[in-house]
């Protein structure tokens, strides 16, 4: 079995609430993950971060961090990816990257990255900052309009929880 693979078991277990099979899962698969996400090939980077979320290994938090900040736009999608699944019961998973966040989505080059930072965003508390960030790239008729539509739909939903 792939890590891929075993991922995609790892999410069904999650979803099916089954945590000590996936507890054992994780432990079976932890030290594969951690080689994977050093290894010189994007791709199997990628594979590695994206398993982090499908696992929901609530202990990478520092590996998400380092997938954050590699070169490959694939690994930092990935990342991204995990982030948000980790971080829609855990509103502090992003608080705690959100520096980090507002630069992937102000000045990271790759466009399907800057909306996965958006969509990551949502998950975490409404702070005004954030907010602001978001509210002008959706009024910014320079950036691609899946982007500005994301972070304006972002910042609206953002308000809301912040009036809650």
């Amino acid at each position: 079995m792939s890590l891929a693979d075993a991922a995609g078991e790892a999410d069904a277990l999650a979803e099916d609430g089954k945590e000590r099979e996936l507890s054992q899962l994780r432990a079976q698969w932890d030290e594969e993950l951690e080689m994977a996400a050093r290894a010189a090939d994007f791709r199997e980077r990628a594979v590695a971060y994206r398993a982090i979320g499908q696992f929901r290994f609530r202990t990478k938090k520092e590996l998400i961090r380092r997938g954050l900040d590699d070169q490959s736009p694939a690994v930092r999608g990935s990342a991204l990816l995990s982030l948000e699944r980790l971080s829609r019961d855990h509103p502090g998973d992003v608080n705690d990257l959100r520096p980090l966040l507002h630069e992937l989505v102000t000045h990271d080059g790759n466009e399907a990255v800057r909306r996965l930072a958006v969509v990551a965003l949502r998950n975490g508390s409404a702070r005004p900052d954030t907010i602001q960030i978001l509210a002008a790239l959706g009024e910014d008729d320079e950036q691609p309009r899946e982007l500005r539509d994301a972070a304006a739909k972002v910042a609206q939903a953002l308000r809301r929880k912040g009036t809650k």
